[in-house]
């Protein structure tokens, strides 16, 4: 079972592995690599994968006591798994988080994160540039439950707390947004949250935790499609829930009987993917800030956004919580979607995918893919214009990558 505390969680962890705590406990990049689940009588080295759909009672006293919650334990794959167990506890020392649950995919973390905690007349404040299926679940799922939300504008933080209502049970953010980019000052939400006794949730898969930390501000809950830099090899799907204990009790609850658990496979391949989260997010930011440099002088563009560019409408708030810019960039092609699709068509390396985080460079136009399911109002509320690319970048050399990019850029005729 997952150790609930974030401080004992650790100190247990490691003593079974005999490395001393407080030196490791400093360190995100040693945590992400020596946190293991406990070695087995085999003495592996690296963790074994524990194919299991149920767990074996040594007898019925024993089944008894675990299914009563008097003795932690494994039962059933869907409740819980060493493997699942390993990686969430990563995540929560990666996040400062006291407790975690983990997904099939990101968006059951995200509907569970929210559903667990909600009911019939609740109301959801959420920042208006959020995923496609994040913006599918407030207009369209959530009211068949009687439940209500508002939008407000991430560039005009005085509006928000005129939208909150007796009703406003939490706050649903994404910052960096996807994929405008758009940056949440998420010290001053914290503060605001705490103002009204509200369950703050802040997505934060494109910054991950090694840019970011969204608990140094008082969020209550992260979330995280791990399919996208967790894994970081376009491989496996999941999703990662991380945050207060009380409220992941809830979600823990909610998801058991819902059933969208992480299998254990995917579950020790993001495990061991986070060994390499680090140095991966270092050279993703690394190149992105790069390519973006270059992209800002290309005619063929009308606007390139990137937090760490000094153009970027939220440069300082960018350079204020985060380490890096991050993986992804988004610019404008001339010519609207016709520029965008002969930009698309005529690149060489570059994969054409919805997927990002990738150790591939990817591109994808939102507009036609992602956030298709959006009207043009509220694409274009959230600047998802018709010539808007999203770039991935990857961790090939800078040098192929701006190749490729300014190549295909040249062969924009419009």
């Amino acid at each position: 079972m997952l150790i609930q505390s974030f401080s004992n969680l650790t100190i247990k962890q490691f003593s079974s592995q005999q490395f001393n705590s407080q030196q490791l406990m400093s360190d995100k990049e040693t945590n992400a690599i020596r946190i293991q689940a406990k070695r087995s009588h085999n003495r592996e080295h690296s963790v074994p994968l524990y194919l299991t759909s149920s767990f074996m009672f040594e007898d019925a006293e024993q089944a008894r006591a675990v299914f009563a919650n008097e003795e932690e334990g494994n039962i059933y794959s869907r409740f819980s798994n060493p493997n699942v167990d390993e990686l969430l506890e990563k995540m929560c020392y990666l996040e400062k988080a006291e407790d975690g649950f983990a997904f099939a995919s990101g968006m059951a973390a995200v509907f569970s994160s929210m559903a667990a905690l909600l009911q019939a007349s609740d109301h959801v404040l959420a920042a208006r540039a959020v995923f496609g299926s994040t913006h599918q679940l407030l207009t369209t799922v959530f009211p068949k439950w009687g439940i209500t939300y508002s939008y407000a504008d991430a560039n005009a933080p005085e509006t928000w707390e005129s939208l909150i209502t007796p009703a406003t049970k939490m706050i649903v953010v994404e910052s960096p947004s996807n994929p405008g980019l758009e940056l949440i000052d998420l010290e001053w939400l914290g503060e605001l949250k705490r103002k009204h006794n509200l369950i703050l949730i802040v997505d934060n898969c494109f910054a991950t935790p090694i840019l970011q930390t969204p608990t140094d501000y008082g969020t209550d809950l992260v979330v995280h499609s791990a399919t996208k830099y967790m894994d970081g090899q376009g491989r496996v799907m999941g999703g990662l829930v991380v945050g207060r204990k009380d409220l992941i009790a809830e979600i823990r609850l909610f998801s058991r009987h819902t059933g969208p658990a992480l299998s254990p496979f995917n579950a020790w391949v993001i495990s061991k993917s986070l060994e390499t989260l680090s140095l991966r997010i270092e050279r993703h930011c690394e190149n992105a800030l790069k390519l973006a440099q270059v992209l800002e002088k290309n005619e063929a563009l009308e606007e390139v956004r990137y937090p760490f560019l000094p153009s970027f409408p939220q440069y300082a708030l960018a350079k204020k919580q985060m380490k890096q810019g991050g993986g992804i960039i988004t610019f404008s092609v001339k010519g609207g979607y016709e520029g965008a699709q002969q930009f698309i068509d005529n690149l060489k390396m570059t994969s054409i995918t919805s997927n990002l985080g990738d150790t591939r460079t990817i591109v994808t136009h939102p507009a036609s893919t992602t956030h298709s399911k959006l009207t043009e109002e509220e694409r274009q509320a959230t600047g998802i214009t018709p010539g808007l690319i999203r770039i991935s970048v990857g961790l090939e050399s800078i040098n192929d990558i701006i190749e490729d990019i300014e190549q295909a850029l040249e062969k924009v005729t419009l």
